[in-house]
């Protein structure tokens, strides 16, 4: 399958779990499109881009490692995505790659993961956190930037201070995120 083609069959995936999954399948068949999807997924101004990210999300949780060799330009691309809809799967991205990096067992991306490429995640998180975005991308922002503040101290502070300060406006669900992040916190912070 060409660009083209990848490019053309995204046309015909909507929001339905059932079309992201049958696409999903088809990335994981040929693992050489990762980068041509990737590249359709931050085309950012293209709607098409936001069925590539959500394509992207759903191979990126069932094969995660597929990504590694695109980290560069996954990281490098996340302070430009700016439709809603295609955040929303972006950030669970991220939040995907925060755990496996900070997970208790040792894999490849604890040793592939560079400084600028956590910093980069960690930029994006804080965008998303204090931006005007829907609660999952902040939720998932949550998630990251409190396993990042384990690797850079600064982070728990800033992330507690956000949390506290928009506590009262936020959703159910995000006042839901921020009470678990902010128990935690509290151990780690005076």
């Amino acid at each position: 399958m060409t660009k083209e083609e990848l490019y053309k069959a995204l046309d015909y995936v909507n929001h339905s779990r059932e079309k992201r999954a049958e696409m999903a399948d088809i990335i994981t068949g040929n693992p050489q499109l990762v980068k041509p999807l990737m590249k359709i997924a931050f085309n950012v101004d293209d709607p098409i881009s936001n069925r590539a990210c959500w394509v992207l999300e759903f191979t990126a949780k069932e094969n995660l490692p597929f990504i590694y060799p695109h980290l560069d330009y996954f990281t490098g691309n996340l302070s430009r995505v700016h439709f809603d809809s295609a955040i929303r799967p972006v950030a669970k991205i991220c939040e995907f790659l925060t755990m496996a990096y900070f997970s208790k067992e040792e894999n490849v991306l604890q040793h592939i993961l560079t400084e600028t490429q956590l910093e980069q995640l960690t930029s994006a998180c804080f965008d998303w956190l204090i931006g005007d975005y829907k609660v999952a991308a902040k939720a998932y922002s949550i998630t990251s930037l409190y396993l990042l503040g384990h690797k850079f101290p600064w982070i728990h502070p800033e992330l507690k201070m956000i949390l506290e300060q928009s506590y009262a406006e936020g959703s159910a669900a995000y006042k839901a995120r921020a009470r678990h992040a902010l128990a935690k916190l509290k151990k780690h912070l005076p």
